[in-house]
């Protein structure tokens, strides 16, 4: 939590400002019983209506003085509280962006989301409440008891015994209920993440008929937080009631004691009323107290778990020499554009590899099929080309130079990537196409749709490249967004195009052209084919056959036909034996 108080630094003059003026609210407030002293002791007892008079004038403006330095401790405290919560959460997205898709796996999205919205808005709320009250609170207690001491001293011993005492209760609550806050924020985690898993899968949910069983799951987890709130609730319940006990009896002591000095002439009625203002003030401070150090216990909880995410670095690092090399550099090998030697990866996490000792090459505008059964490891081995992982063994050369030493965004800039989930985001076709070139053409925005096979059903709606997707392209078939993410990848023109099962919605037909229309391109890439269809794979220069993570066979369709039984199964499983595919 330390380190995300350096977001503050563009806001010291706030930060010393908002604590500053609430420091003064709080010095205007401990003059209000002296001045109420006065009223009584010297205005209502001498009968004098002008000193009153006066005197009420005093303490109105003590008022108005005390809310306008209020407000403008209130202004300054919310200025630096939101603008370091906007500096958090905007470094949080950038270093997030930075991650690989193994801290991605490891921490999970619902994850990522909570500390991006919830937690940094605790943490907020933390800084707000610390700014206004940290140093108002205490100053106002320990001010109270000082000023009752210029009262009177025997009077103010009960305040010397009663601070102590409400100091144990208030505090032996708070360290009571920390961890179990704590307990809170975990099981408000699984809440969202419940929650958002529902949302996401919604359609899956319903076509199983799983809603009933999804409502009694979520009941459960809510019901179990529920239970823990009101249990933390009901300890929280009792601070109130317990502290009020000690400073209503150290009132009554007060009062016992201010009338028997009364009575006597050695105290007067002003300022035992003034003593009773100072016990209530120290009351309802040790409150706010107790509050603020609650909030700023789940604060510093949430600060933590955002600071988690800062402390995970990458774990793919950059290379020394990440200006030099490029995708079109020379090359001394032509018959090795891509190069896999020995490679080896395996999951973070997990028991076994998922890909053991993978080795082939690919020369510069080839088309590369990978095929193989659910699990074999094809999208990981597509996924490695990309840096999106890095290899546990082995290298992956491109112009025989390790990929470790290009630049990330330069080697990914040359390369069109389309995943297994087709991922579109709100707005217009022509701005989800843009993605893959900011600055396209007409002409280049025309010419990946007539590649992908997307201009026919693009050019059917009313408005064309400026017809509006919704979120996840929810009114859009499979197909229509498979072929518009191929698009994307297309238009700016990749040196190497990965299709990682990407036409798995399209009709042996579209799938055809697709592939056809690739192959006729100008600048044609090097292709990579993910697919579980053996016509998707069938006329590729190469085939490359995975079974466990290992590479079975790798050859032409003709050749695999004759020596690889793992391809002759997936063939002849998907055409019977004599019958050609599409």
């Amino acid at each position: 939590m330390k380190q995300l108080l350096i977001f503050l630094k563009d806001y010291k003059k706030e930060s010393i400002l908002a604590p500053l003026f609430k420091m003064l609210e709080a010095s205007f407030e401990l003059l209000i019983p002296i001045v109420m002293k006065l009223i009584i002791d010297v205005g209502i007892k001498n009968g004098d209506k002008r000193y009153i008079l006066n005197m009420s004038i005093v303490m109105i403006l003590l008022g108005i003085i005390g809310l306008i330095c209020s407000i403008t401790a209130q202004y300054f405290s919310a200025k630096a509280a939101v603008g370091f919560a906007a500096k958090v959460r905007s470094n949080l997205f950038k270093h997030i962006q930075k991650l690989s898709f193994t801290e991605m796996d490891s921490v999970g999205t619902s994850t990522m989301i909570t500390r991006m919205t919830s937690d940094i808005n605790q943490v907020q709320s933390g800084v707000n409440l610390v700014l206004r009250l940290f140093m108002r609170s205490p100053f106002i207690v320990f001010g109270a008891m000082i000023m009752a001491f210029t009262i009177d001293v025997e009077s103010a011993l009960v305040f010397v015994a009663a601070i102590p005492l409400l100091s144990v209760i208030v505090f032996g609550v708070m360290l009571i209920s920390i961890p179990l806050y704590k307990k809170v924020q975990l099981k408000l985690d699984i809440i969202l993440r419940s929650t958002r898993e529902n949302l996401i899968g919604v359609r899956v949910i319903r076509a199983f008929h799983k809603e009933e069983d999804e409502i009694k799951s979520f009941s459960e987890n809510n019901m179990n937080l529920t239970k823990l709130q009101l249990f933390v609730g009901r300890i929280l319940g009792v601070m109130n009631p317990v502290t009020y006990m000690i400073v209503n009896g150290a009132i009554i002591i007060l009062l016992w004691i201010g009338a028997i000095k009364v009575s006597n002439g050695v105290l007067t009625t002003g300022a035992v009323i003034a003593l009773v203002n100072y016990m209530s003030q120290i009351l309802i401070e040790l409150i706010k107290l107790a509050n603020l150090i609650i909030n700023v216990t789940k604060s510093i909880a949430c600060g933590n778990r955002v600071q988690s995410i800062f402390d995970m670095k990458p774990s793919i690092a950059q290379h020394e020499e990440i200006n030099k090399p490029y995708l079109d550099s020379n090359s001394s090998d032509n018959d090795a554009f891509i190069k896999f030697n020995q490679v080896s990866f395996k999951y973070s996490g997990a028991s076994e590899e998922a890909l053991s000792n993978i080795s082939f090459k690919v020369k510069k505008g080839e088309t590369i099929g990978i095929i193989g059964g659910t699990g074999a490891g094809k999208s990981t081995l597509v996924h490695l080309i990309s840096r999106f992982y890095d290899v546990t063994e082995g290298k992956i050369l491109i112009n025989n130079k390790n990929i470790k030493q290009y630049d990330i965004a330069k080697l990914r800039e040359r390369m069109g990537i389309v995943m297994q989930r087709a991922v579109l985001f709100k707005g217009t076709i022509r701005e989800n196409l843009c993605w893959g070139k900011k600055d396209a053409t007409a002409e280049e925005l025309e010419e990946a749709l007539q590649i992908s096979q997307s201009k026919e059903f693009v050019d059917k709606k009313e408005n064309g490249l400026d017809s509006f997707v919704e979120q996840g392209g929810k009114n859009l078939s499979g197909g229509q967004k498979q072929r518009l993410t191929i698009a994307r990848a297309l238009i700016r023109k990749p040196e190497v195009l990965i299709l990682d099962d990407s036409a798995s919605a399209l009709d042996y037909v579209t799938d055809a052209k697709l592939r056809i229309a690739i192959s006729n391109m100008k600048n044609k890439p090097t292709v990579f084919i993910v697919s579980q269809r053996s016509a998707a794979v069938r006329y590729a220069d190469q085939i490359i056959v995975l079974d466990d993570g290992k590479i079975s066979a790798i050859g032409t369709h003709d050749e695999l036909l004759e020596k690889c039984d793992i391809y002759q199964e997936i063939y002849y499983s998907q055409y019977p034996k004599n019958e050609e595919a599409l």
